[in-house]
């Protein structure tokens, strides 16, 4: 009997991720339809690549954060704009206002602490190549299949973690 995994030829790993990604838009989106309203204590916390394809962030902003970055969104900010691929938003960093442009791929974590809910990503930056994006080799090929992993705090935070069998 084999015990080996067979690789997919759907690519379930890239189908989680965008229906998770498609949360966070959602989200968004009807923080937009509110006017830009937090509901109740709501609010969230989005970290991203700076360098992913896509982002747009000042120039003095991606020298501070070359790799990645945390935004909240609580009570300044503006100009919320949700596009079926990311988001615009406008903040202000050391009372410049700035306006970012945030692809949904880009994300790398979305926190709203206020229900203890999470959603991590993985995200894929324009140098990468397929071969940084595959498993390590000392996972056994079950935890290679797929990973979905509770916190230990017994939070709702999800991580998905996929990778390839090599």
């Amino acid at each position: 009997m084999n015990d080996t995994t067979p690789d997919s030829l759907i690519p379930y790993d890239e189908i989680v991720q965008e229906a998770l990604r498609a949360v966070v838009g959602r989200v968004l989106g009807q923080v937009e339809d509110a006017g830009g309203v937090l509901p109740g204590a709501h609010h969230f916390y989005i970290t991203f690549k700076t360098g992913a394809p896509g982002v747009t962030v000042p120039p003095e902003l991606r020298a501070r954060f070359p790799d990645e970055m945390t935004i909240v969104l609580q009570n300044k900010f503006w100009d919320l704009a949700v596009r079926e691929d990311g988001f615009t938003v406008s903040l202000s960093f050391n009372q410049m206002p700035s306006k970012l442009v945030i692809p949904f791929s880009a994300i790398t974590a979305f926190v709203d602490p206020a229900v203890d809910f999470g959603l991590q990503f993985q995200a894929v930056e324009e140098d990468e190549d397929e071969d940084d994006l595959a498993a390590p080799e000392n996972d056994s090929e079950r935890d290679v299949a797929s990973r979905i992993t509770p916190s230990e705090d017994g939070s709702n935070v999800v991580s998905v973690d996929f990778g390839k069998k090599k």
